[in-house]
């Protein structure tokens, strides 16, 4: 059975994270202090046990010039003893239901292992973000060009990242964590995160790249078969995103996969024509996520 978390199961999501993550307990106490919430918190039960468990913390993403909401998938994990048994599945699964009645378009997160990949990727995953090769700038350096002024360094850390397109942004409750949990650590250099993307509305995407790229004119038959309400045919024309509803063969077929990475611009240069110039490619970037 899943349900979401109540005070009374939330001790118990507590001790699996402990289990699995094995995380220091000061960087839990800042986790489950700001970030954790029972209402984002999606719980499998056995037995009266919570044995499986995700949350979907939100964010706001840049995607296309236009700021979304995102769910960001955080501490899913299941207690070794209860593996195999499809509960993580059935945890996904359910989330993206969730996060389609809360109208939340896409779903990122971030493989503790580069092997994680392959164990998303049926669900509709794909990598939409690289690792960094370069550091971040200092929040070290921030702070000290901002003594006792915390609002004053976010407002500087935001302006890194606000006007980058296909980028996960951060709010002031945000950064008061980032900066807490770095110092933890005594601030260790930072990169951008290798991510992987999920859509959970394709209309809703196509349709605000389509007023984004209004000189673009193509359709395209979506593959999902996580999420068949994506299943279509979309035309995009005139700044506008429309589902087709005449017997019209589309220029191309994409799987929900692939069309993340599409709209995200990941490596789109790569791609075959007309993919590489209907979609221009982009650097999208995920960093600062208490990772």
């Amino acid at each position: 059975m899943i349900k979401y978390a109540d005070n009374s199961l939330a001790p118990q999501v507590r001790n699996m994270w402990k289990t699995v993550f094995d995380d220091p307990d000061a960087y839990m106490d800042v986790y489950f202090r700001d970030k954790y919430r029972n209402e984002n918190t999606l719980v499998y039960i056995e037995n009266d046990k919570a044995v499986a468990s995700l949350q979907m913390l939100p964010y706001t993403f840049t995607f296309c010039g236009k700021e979304i909401p995102a769910a960001y998938l955080s501490g899913a994990c299941t207690l070794p003893q209860y593996r195999g048994k499809g509960y993580m599945s059935a945890l996904l699964k359910r989330s993206f239901r969730e996060m389609k009645k809360r109208s939340i378009p896409l779903a990122l997160l971030v493989p503790q292992e580069s092997a994680l990949l392959k164990f998303y990727a049926p669900f509709g995953f794909a990598q939409a973000f690289d690792a960094g090769t370069e550091e971040l700038p200092s929040l070290k350096e921030l702070l000290a060009r901002h003594p006792h002024d915390l609002y004053g360094a976010y407002c500087e850390f935001d302006g890194w990242f606000r006007q980058k397109d296909m980028t996960v942004q951060k709010s002031f409750d945000d950064f008061c964590s980032i900066v807490e949990e770095a110092a933890l650590f005594d601030f260790p250099p930072k990169q951008n995160l290798m991510g992987m993307a999920r859509i959970i509305d394709a209309e809703t995407l196509l349709a605000i790249f389509a007023q984004r790229y209004r000189d673009r004119i193509f359709s395209l038959s979506v593959i999902d078969s996580v999420l068949p309400e994506n299943e279509d045919t979309f035309v995009v024309q005139g700044g506008e995103c429309k589902r087709q509803r005449t017997a019209c063969e589309p220029h191309f077929h994409v799987g929900i996969d692939e069309l993340v990475q599409l709209l995200l611009g990941y490596r789109t240069a790569q791609k075959d024509e007309p993919l590489r110039t209907l979609f221009p490619e982009k650097k999208p970037q995920m960093n600062f996520m208490l990772e």
